[in-house]
């Protein structure tokens, strides 16, 4: 079928797009299926191009999602974090700056905070590099109207994006000590490896040991990841793979992902760390 290949020529860009918007794979997929039923009946020979369609679907689905998902993450046991997906370490082609660092957990993290609108905007604008024009076409706004959002949007992300830098060997050092402290329950050389003002985020979802809230501070964090690792780590295997396009920290029991675990630093120091242990968000990833 030709609406099908053509389909499929935009999956990964329409897949990047809700991921991003909605920070659940599940939910991303959900969105797609829903996406190509509109696309199939809509005569898509007919359209004067189909990507743009394409993304205004998949844009306004993700928008209906994310205001029901509100409530229902406002319920949710703990701190919410993001679905984690396998990625490749290499950037793609289309793989600009702003779109390697829109998918990591950090970063994932920080789109949580805007709104439904906020987000689409932000992402369509500065992460896939759509004009004002398109955005607002899109999302169904005035262009001066889109504007505004972004300003604002772009504002908030300013001030409270996570401090990213660093070579990756250096982010691959850090991640090994950071392995090494905690296995061993070394509290205060983790410390010296966290910034002061570290955040700490751990997503258990109500099914597995995790804090409720954000552990903030090198001396507290280290103390509580210590106590992590010593109450969940018992015959665990640990293992490091590419998620989120960062390498990641993954705690295995028997062949079942039990948590995984992702740092960013600013070259020197650990300043946040994102832990997920939700089992239902750890299932779409593979056995070693």
């Amino acid at each position: 079928m030709a609406e099908l290949d053509e389909f499929q020529t935009h999956r990964p860009a329409l897949f990047a797009v809700a991921y991003r918007m909605l920070g659940s794979a599940t939910d991303a997929e959900d969105v797609l299926q829903d996406a190509w039923l509109r696309f199939s009946s809509a005569q898509p020979a007919a359209l004067r191009s189909p990507k743009s369609y394409l993304t205004t679907i998949v844009t306004r689905l993700c928008l209906d999602r994310l205001k029901s998902a509100r409530a229902t993450r406002e319920e949710y046991v703990g701190t919410w974090l993001p679905e984690p997906v396998a990625t490749d370490a290499r950037r793609g082609p289309e793989g600009s700056l702003a779109l390697a660092e829109s998918v990591t957990l950090a970063f994932m993290v920080l789109l949580e905070t805007l709104s439904p609108i906020e987000r689409a905007v932000f992402l369509l604008h500065d992460v896939f590099d759509y004009t004002h024009a398109e955005v607002a076409a899109i999302v169904q706004e005035q262009e001066a109207t889109v504007r505004q959002i972004l300003h604002r949007a772009k504002a908030h992300v300013v001030a409270r994006r996570p401090r990213f830098s660093g070579t990756r060997q250096q982010h691959a050092l850090l991640m090994d000590g950071f392995i090494q402290a905690c296995v061993a329950g070394d509290v205060e050389a983790l410390g010296r490896m966290l910034a002061a003002d570290v955040v700490c985020y751990t997503d258990g979802g109500g099914k597995a040991i995790a804090a409720t809230k954000p552990v903030r501070g090198a001396a507290d964090a280290a103390r509580f990841l210590t106590g992590l690792a010593r109450k969940g780590g018992g015959g665990a295997t640990f293992d490091r793979i590419v998620l989120n396009g960062e390498l990641t920290l993954v705690a295995r029991v028997g062949t079942r992902v039990d948590t995984i675990v992702s740092i960013a630093t600013d070259g020197e120091h650990i300043t946040e760390i994102d832990i997920i242990r939700n089992p239902d968000k750890l299932a779409r990833l593979a056995p070693s």
